[in-house]
């Protein structure tokens, strides 16, 4: 009989689905859900270092602030408001714990290395199991060298491990120079797996009002051809690297996809949206049946089976097998 135990960054999972954060992971009842309908870890909506930095300046930009005079006074109530933005997200750690029994990985969406990162030691003391930092860096000043953007990630996980025993994954996007060597030298840092990848805000035009907005926040299945290229890859290039694949996952088939290029590991999120919570156990059945139709007794046996360095042509993953894709078409 097919076994979807599996482990991520030490911790035992009943089955490689875990539920990215998002909003949905913020509200304990439906995690209670998620647990129910088999999934086998959840990340916990992200608290952003804006959000615990904009808030305790948010009073005083509304008006209420005290700096005529009583500088010790601001400094007082933006201690209190941060403090009390942190506890909030400290007791949904506690209460996601109190209620499940899966692993529970807590999330900061982050962009610099600051003091901030003691907030992670707490997380850890409420019972996290282990940590996700969400990162993305936008660099848009031209003097700004590449290296230097990628030292800030190496930065945030060097300070968060210097505060927290517990494992710590890093979220990222796939915009950098050289994915392959970022994410090792992302390793070497400390970091015990990495997912890929973040989904962002991304600008849209609507030119009726001419006003700029946001796109759909939602992932569409085609998306999964850049999460797959680059799962492959990675786990192709270390067979001992730890890749949570997420962005595009919206079956059963894409989760097999994903686990046989590699990835340890394999997040939902808009799918919760658009199908509801009972499409984790759908996609559960889904594994199983096709794991017992090709005699695989449990994920081991089969994940990289097809990563970069286990077909015989991987050129495949790469972008100059396009040309050569259309040229056998013509043959």
């Amino acid at each position: 009989m097919a076994e979807l135990k599996t482990k991520y960054m030490g911790l035992e999972l009943r089955s490689p689905i875990i539920a990215a954060s998002c909003g949905l992971t913020s509200d304990v009842e439906k995690m209670v859900e998620m647990e129910e309908a088999g999934v086998g870890a959840v990340v916990l909506k992200s608290i952003f270092e804006e959000q615990i930095n904009q808030e305790t300046s948010g009073v005083f930009n509304a008006g209420y602030g005290m700096s005529d005079g009583y500088p010790e006074a601001e400094d007082y109530i933006k201690a209190y408001i941060r403090s009390n933005t942190i506890q909030k997200y400290v007791e949904l750690v506690r209460n996601a714990k109190s209620r499940l029994s899966i692993p529970v990985i807590a999330s900061v969406n982050c962009f610099s290395g600051g003091e901030w990162v003691s907030f992670a030691r707490q997380l850890q003391d409420a019972g996290a199991d282990a940590l996700e930092l969400n990162v993305f860096i936008l660099p848009v000043n031209e003097f700004t060298e590449s290296a230097e953007v990628e030292n800030v990630y190496f930065e945030i996980m060097k300070s968060i491990k210097e505060q927290v025993k517990i494992p710590v994954a890093i979220k990222i996007s796939h915009y950098f120079t050289n994915l392959s060597a970022f994410v090792d030298k992302m390793k070497a840092y400390g970091a015990n797996a990495t997912t890929i990848f973040n989904r962002f805000y991304e600008p849209d035009i609507n030119i009726n009002s001419l006003t700029m907005g946001a796109a759909s926040v939602f992932s569409t299945a085609t998306e999964l051809r850049t999460t797959l290229r680059w799962t492959g890859i990675l786990a192709g290039k270390d067979k001992n690297l730890e890749i949570s694949a997420s962005t595009g996952v919206h079956s059963g088939e894409a989760v097999v996809k994903l686990l046989l290029a590699g990835a340890t590991t394999v997040q939902l999120c808009s799918v919760l949206y658009e199908k509801g919570i009972s499409v984790i156990g759908e996609m559960n059945t889904f594994i199983k049946t096709w794991m017992e139709s090709k005699a695989f007794e449990s994920i081991d046996d089969f994940r990289g089976m097809l990563s970069y360095s286990s077909i015989d042509n991987p050129d495949l993953y790469e972008r100059a097998q396009f040309m050569k894709y259309f040229s056998n078409k013509s043959n």
